[in-house]
């Protein structure tokens, strides 16, 4: 499918986790989506490398960003969007399930009092088949729950980002047995996907190189039809069940705690405790 958006792509290793701008060429709109703040896990120190690469990208080409985008509330990074609104500008959007993500990780973590579930803390929530515009380029959201109540995926002038639903074909489909995940959810919202013409270009949010392979992220709808490990041939009972027995094996993704913490607040951290430093709290034998 012939597409006039500009599509560039960085890539993080620490997280495995693709960012990418999306910009108009002829306006110089642009869009970010699932940026990435750079997390110490043994220090608790971030940094914004990261996010600063993307910003010289955009700086250097002209671009204005109208949008930060994120797919969902990630388990797995923290996301910028914060530091990318504040030296570009734009408005912070989320899938408007937000607010059960929020709920829920809310009691998890005992967030303070006046901690907001209503989806607030983002500038825009958007509902499902909503429509919205990068410079000339036309988008729809698509609500793709299953990974998590709030993931959307984004298509852009004809391409799809498909944030932690797909993987590459050797790599499968995303796990679903955080809180307010769910297995068939995710198959069907996969399914929706796979409705869109077999020439789409799907792009996801993370590749892991399976097998020692080189880092890919850029698929088609047909190449997942035909060769996703975890989809191909398999009926909607066959993937469940699947799904469901290899969600019991895996260990919890390393940066879950500081993610979900700090993502579910659009990228803000924690109120700051009386000497001035906001803390990351830890949930013993909850997760």
């Amino acid at each position: 499918m012939s597409s006039s958006a500009i599509v560039k792509s960085f890539f993080d290793p620490d997280t495995f986790t693709v960012t990418y701008v999306v910009s108009d060429p002829k306006t110089g709109i642009s869009a970010i989506i699932d940026s990435v703040l750079d997390y110490d896990a043994s220090s608790g120190r971030t940094s914004s490398k990261s996010a600063d690469n993307v910003i010289s990208y955009i700086q250097e080409n002209d671009l204005k960003c109208e949008w930060i985008l994120e797919t969902h509330v990630h388990a797995d990074h923290l996301t910028a969007a914060p530091y990318l609104k504040e030296r570009l500008g734009g408005k912070i959007a989320i899938g408007d399930q937000i607010t059960e993500v929020q709920k829920t990780f809310g009691e998890v973590f005992n967030a303070e009092r006046n901690f907001k579930v209503d989806g607030s803390q983002f500038d825009h929530l958007f509902a499902d088949n909503e429509e919205f515009k990068i410079g000339n380029l036309s988008a729809t959201v698509f609500h793709t729950p299953g990974h998590t109540p709030a993931c959307i995926s984004y298509i852009i002038d004809g391409n799809c980002f498909v944030g932690d639903t797909l993987f590459m074909p050797d790599y499968g489909t995303a796990r679903c047995d955080f809180p307010g995940g769910d297995a068939g959810m995710l198959y069907d919202s996969m399914m929706r996907i796979l409705s869109l013409p077999n020439d789409t270009i799907l792009y996801m949010c993370h590749d892991y190189g399976p097998g020692g392979r080189e880092f890919k992220w850029i698929t088609t709808v047909q190449e997942q039809k035909e060769k996703n490990i975890h989809l191909s041939g398999k009926t909607r009972d066959d993937y469940i069940e699947a799904r469901t027995k290899r969600d019991k094996e895996l260990s919890m993704p390393k940066l879950i705690l500081p993610s979900v913490q700090i993502n579910m607040r659009s990228g803000k951290f924690p109120p700051a405790e009386e000497n001035g430093t906001s803390y990351i709290k830890i949930p013993l034998n909850r997760l």
